[in-house]
């Protein structure tokens, strides 16, 4: 059994926020794998289901996302799991938009919900960092993870999130070199080889001596 935990905050108003691409991304997951319907539990919302012949539960704390933990670490005690059975779905700053990348354990990098998962936990399990881009300035991070994507920005991050929730398969497994290459490939496909012009024909009359 494995856990994929998507952070954000609770509430339509919060929806849209850069902050909640976990939520997004469990989500979609739920979406496109008909997992069961959420239900309440541990201080969060918890789906069932399968993914590629794995059992996962899903899971999207409620407790406000600096309050990340308590939902993850209960969830985890629970079912009498590992930390190595948790993957965390969260918005990530210093990657741009468009950029998916999978980290085991490490700092929390400024980030509130995995601070409090690792304050629970320990800082030893695999986060999936999805981009929502930086401001530039420190000052400005608070208003930018907590707006709503900009109109030019909302295709690209769908685009992520429909990639992400495909390509699920990859990260069950573990194959997290597979899953970011293929999230990638989707999110940027190769251009289609120019065909070269067949090569001209020398004109008949120029054969003729």
């Amino acid at each position: 059994m494995l856990v994929l935990a998507g952070l954000g905050n609770p509430g339509a108003g919060y929806a849209g926020h850069r902050h909640n691409m976990g939520f997004m991304a469990a989500d979609a997951i739920a979406s496109l794998y008909r997992f069961a319907a959420w239900r309440k539990k541990f201080q969060g919302q918890l789906a069932e289901g399968e993914i590629a012949g794995a059992r996962i539960l899903l899971l999207k704390p409620m407790t406000y996302m600096n309050l990340s933990g308590q939902c993850v670490a209960a969830t985890l005690g629970f079912y009498k799991l590992e930390l190595a059975a948790l993957t965390v779905l969260h918005d990530e700053l210093d990657l741009m938009l468009g950029r998916v990348k999978v980290k085991m354990g490490g700092g929390h990098g400024g980030h509130n919900g995995v601070r409090d998962i690792t304050a629970h936990l320990g800082p030893d399990f695999r986060r999936v960092r999805l981009g929502v881009g930086h401001p530039g300035e420190k000052d400005l991070v608070h208003n930018h993870v907590l707006q709503d994507f900009a109109k030019a920005e909302r295709e690209l991050a769908g685009k992520v999130i429909d990639a992400v929730a495909a390509e699920a398969p990859r990260l069950v497994a573990g194959d997290d070199g597979g899953f970011m290459s293929r999230v990638a490939y989707l999110l940027a496909p190769p251009k289609p080889k120019k065909e070269k012009p067949p090569a001209q024909t020398a004109r008949a009359d120029e054969k003729k001596e």
